[in-house]
């Protein structure tokens, strides 16, 4: 039996497109259907992800406070003895008297998190910010989501915020419980290339450890990033002081995706149009890179991103979401399982890997658009909310067997997952020979 841990988790983003507020709470129903967490318990998860959102808590102002879905949510979990990790924005920019570029924006969140723990000062794991790099980066750097920047300046100044803000609302829960855990959640895909754009490539793979490396007092005088952040108006103050007092995190987690690892490539005439574009210097293609049939000294996936993980910090590490949108219902149990195994060899090798955490419980809709279109395109999770009550898919057996015996075996696991099998490729082998 594996000494991992199966957390769950439900996908609770809250954010702005324009004016538009999406969430997915409402999308997927959850919002109304307290059941949902006896139907989570029953699969025996003892750890979940869940929100307490700052935008639907106090959507208006930071004295008048709603409480009563929390409380009555929360203190199911507490009935079911379900331990949540309560996340406090959730790739949202914070309600609509604040934004990711509001410099209160820190201090704001973090009264709002020394009200939550207050309220709930039984909660011992806290995410105040989910993904900070991922979200500063769609909603400052590529103009997806509010307040839409689309430059280095609202990225960084974003990702500032963001990680003050962690910082502060950490520093306001311990008031309340001294021993509160951050449980910091990214992506840290990591991005290959062809030669003439290893320098994009080495550009964006610093880059993804910026939020991390914050959090742990990294982004010193001597690191890569330190003066191109006060170049782009970041206060040297704010930085300094993020070296002299680190949050860093009690649990590094890891949100991977078969689409993290992405391949970078100038020959974009052999790739679908959709996947052109550039950073403003260079056209290339970006593709994710199990669609590229790459050298088998690139190593790509789960099991590699953790060990990067763990080898850079030296901190506790868990998969906080491991999700496949897919036709085939029974890919997404081959991805949870290929996750949970690369985890699970970690562990034996001596990385401090905690858990592997299934995403999303009930789904997640219009992701494929990143929440940007509203086209009803709904992706099943461990239950299919289609039907009433959520009908529990191939995921749940897995679910159920990890959780409570740290395995699971079935003949559909046998067969490789798409990912795996030679007909995934978007690019003939032969024109990646030599391809530098």
């Amino acid at each position: 039996m594996s000494d991992l841990e199966l957390w769950g988790g439900v996908e609770c983003t809250v954010l702005r497109v324009g004016d538009a507020w999406r969430d997915q709470l409402r999308d997927t129903g959850h919002h109304d259907r307290p059941d949902d967490l006896d139907l989570i318990a029953d699969l025996g998860i003892r750890k979940l992800r869940y929100p307490v959102l700052w935008e639907k808590v106090a959507p208006d102002d930071l004295s008048r406070m709603d409480w009563s879905w929390s409380d009555a949510r929360l203190g199911r979990l507490r009935e079911l003895g379900c331990d949540p990790i309560v996340g406090l924005v959730h790739h949202g920019s914070g309600p609509a008297y604040t934004s990711l570029l509001d410099p209160e924006f820190p201090e704001k969140l973090a009264a709002y998190a020394a009200q939550a723990a207050a309220r709930y000062p039984w909660v011992q794991d806290w995410t105040p910010v989910n993904e900070p790099l991922t979200t500063a980066r769609f909603s400052g750097l590529y103009g997806h989501w509010f307040p839409h920047g689309n430059d280095m300046r609202s990225f960084l100044t974003a990702l500032m915020n963001e990680c003050r803000g962690t910082a502060l609302a950490m520093r306001a829960i311990r008031q309340v419980r001294p021993d509160a855990r951050l449980v910091q959640t990214e992506d840290l895909g990591r991005v290959f290339s062809t030669g003439p754009l290893a320098g994009q490539a080495a550009h964006e793979n610093e880059r993804r450890w910026l939020s991390l490396d914050l959090l742990c007092g990294r982004v010193d005088r001597h690191h890569s990033w330190y003066d191109i952040m006060i170049a782009e108006g970041v206060p040297q103050a704010q930085l300094d002081a993020m070296v002299a007092e680190p949050c860093p995190p009690d649990i590094v987690g890891i949100n991977h995706y078969v689409t993290s690892d992405r391949f970078l490539d100038h020959r974009v005439t052999l790739y679908p149009p959709n996947t052109v574009g550039g950073n403003g210097d260079r056209v290339y293609a970006d593709t994710e890179a199990v669609r590229v049939p790459l050298p088998p000294d690139i190593h790509i996936g789960p099991e590699a991103r953790l060990r990067e993980a763990w080898e850079r910090y030296r901190l506790p590490v868990a998969v906080t979401e491991a999700h496949l949108g897919c036709v085939e219902p029974e890919e997404s149990v081959r991805w949870l399982l290929e996750v949970w195994n690369a985890a699970s060899r970690l562990r034996q090798e001596g990385a401090d890997l905690r858990a592997v955490t299934v995403w999303s419980m009930f789904g997640a809709m219009d992701w494929c658009s990143l929440l940007r279109e509203r086209n009803g395109r709904y992706e099943p999770g461990v239950f299919d909310v289609r039907h009433s009550p959520p009908r529990p898919t191939p995921l749940a057996q897995a679910v159920r067997a990890l959780a409570m015996r740290g395995r699971f075996e079935a003949p559909i696991v046998q067969k490789p997952g798409w990912w795996r099998r030679e007909d995934r490729f978007v690019v003939e082998p032969q024109a990646m020979a030599g391809y530098d």
